[in-house]
Formats: C-alpha cells, sequence, structure tokens
C-alpha cells in the first residue's frame, strides 16, 4: 500500500471511528490528518482567500537558522525588550507566515512583556493568496521536515530558553507539537482549533499545561474529537484546560467568514492571562 492511500485510509478511520479504536500501522499523526482535511472541498471553501493585508513592524524582523537537518529554515522574530529566557513560537494558519500573522505576533509581544516572539515559518518561504495554493501547501507539509524547522529554532533559542507556543487551525495542531519536542523546556502550551494528538505514550512526555481554544460548531475539530483530547490528556496525567465557545472554525480571524469578534476577544484574553501565569 503507497504513503499516499495509507494517510487517507487512516484519516478516514481518524474520523470514523469512536475514541476507544486503537489506531493501526495506517493511521496518520495528528498533523497530517488535519493537513488531509485539504482534500475536502467544503472544508477549503470555508476559507475565503485574504484581502490585501500589510504590516509594517518597527521592531520584527526576518531571519533565518539551520534547521537540524542542515538546511535553512526562516521565522520572524521580535527580541524582547529586556534580556529574557522566555521565547513564545509562533505557528501560522494554512495561509503560511503573512503580514497578518507578523501583526499577530506583534500584539502577543506586546500584550505579554518581556518575551522573545519568533514565528516559525513552516512553509519555507511560500505564502499562500489563494486557498487552492493554500491547500497545496499545507498537503506539502512533511511531518520530518518540519520537526527539523521546530528543532531547529528551539536550538536557536538555546538550552536556558523556556519555550511557549502559540497557534491557529493548521498552527494549533503544530503549537502542541512544537511543545512536545520542547520536552522539558515547554512552558506552555496554546493551540486555538488544532488538531490534537491521539498518541497517550506521546502526550505522556508534555511538561507543560495545555490550553485548548476550540468552537463548538466546528465541524472538523468538532467537539467529539476535543472530548477524546480531554479525556486522552486525564488518562496521560496532564494538564488541559479547555475553553469552547459557540462559534465555528477560525472563529479568531477577522477575515474568515466566521470570525467571531466576542469570541476572538475573550479567546485572546484568555491566551494572553495564560501565558502570562506561566512566564518567568
Amino acid at each position: 500500500m503507497n504513503k499516499i492511500l495509507c494517510v487517507f485510509l487512516g484519516l478516514l478511520a481518524f474520523r470514523a471511528a469512536p475514541a476507544q479504536t486503537q489506531m493501526d500501522c495506517c493511521a496518520p499523526s495528528a498533523t497530517e490528518s488535519f493537513a488531509m482535511l485539504a482534500s475536502d472541498r467544503q472544508f477549503v471553501l470555508s476559507h475565503p482567500e485574504p484581502g490585501r493585508f500589510h504590516f509594517h513592524s518597527q521592531n520584527g524582523k526576518q531571519i533565518s537558522f539551520p534547521a537540524a537537518d542542515g538546511t535553512e529554515a526562516y521565522g520572524w522574530e521580535i527580541v524582547s525588550k529586556t534580556p529574557t529566557q522566555n521565547y513564545l513560537l509562533v505557528i501560522h494558519e494554512w495561509w503560511g507566515l503573512n503580514d497578518y500573522i507578523k501583526q499577530e505576533s506583534e500584539n502577543l509581544w506586546n500584550a505579554l512583556g518581556p518575551v522573545n516572539v519568533i514565528a516559525v515559518d513552516l512553509y519555507d518561504k511560500k505564502v499562500a493568496t489563494t486557498r487552492e495554493d493554500a491547500a497545496k501547501y499545507i498537503q506539502g507539509v512533511k511531518t520530518e521536515r518540519a520537526e527539523s524547522i521546530i528543532k531547529g529554532v528551539l536550538a536557536l533559542a538555546g538550552p536556558n530558553a523556556r519555550i511557549y507556543t502559540i497557534g491557529w487551525c493548521f498552527g494549533g495542531g503544530w503549537s502542541l507539537q512544537a511543545t512536545l519536542l520542547a520536552g522539558n523546556q515547554a512552558a506552555g502550551c496554546v493551540m486555538f482549533y488544532g488538531m490534537p494528538e491521539k498518541d497517550l505514550q506521546k502526550l505522556q512526555g508534555l511538561h507543560a499545561d495545555v490550553l485548548g481554544l476550540f468552537a463548538s460548531k466546528d465541524k472538523y475539530i468538532n467537539p467529539a474529537i476535543v472530548d477524546e483530547f480531554a479525556s486522552n490528556m486525564k488518562k496521560a496525567g496532564k494538564t488541559l484546560i479547555v475553553k469552547s465557545f459557540d462559534a465555528d472554525h477560525g472563529f479568531a480571524n477577522p477575515s474568515a467568514p466566521s470570525f467571531n469578534p466576542e469570541a476572538r476577544q475573550e479567546a485572546w484574553k484568555t491566551a494572553i492571562a495564560f501565558l502570562k501565569d506561566r512566564l518567568e
């Protein structure tokens, strides 16, 4: 069985199987499961093409650094005004590291105080302006490459860094994966409507609390998936704080048709409070 067919069949099982069903060898990873949603035309159409938006920052800059595989990786960095070992990794949506994510990164930097913010580019400089390109790019992300980029940014932060992560949609799932990769340096994870990790053994390796901000009307990261995540985290003996909003997938993005300003404001306040409580 070839890999593409294997992953596709695994995704079907992932969406249809009850929580207790054991995943077989063909089951995709959490991030692969989310990427495969780009094959769903309704999912693609639920993301309108972003309008023109330009953000100019006086504080941030484009950076490059070695990925763990020895190749060059990229990101957007805003250095703390005062020296600190606090590092917040921001993981972009399926559009890529665009100016909207840079603006969100600067908003986080302003709100949190002493923290170095690095928006991580998992698309290797590709930025989608159409739904079709976004679907192509998200499906083109290889787990090994994304993990290599994240390991590279962790090395850039250094062995004494305290790692915090946040992401939306595609980036919500990778926020959790980055926290897992950070090991005992991890200090806090925020995931907006991202695909949770289902592997109990992996979840047992978490070293940080997780805040999950989900939407009760989300057809993809639906309440059943969220409930299973909560159950798995409890089994793993880890702390998960779940806040569910009467909203749909993408409620925090002003360009989304499902944008809900009240839910976004409450989710933002919750995320900032969660991160501030864990900053040193």
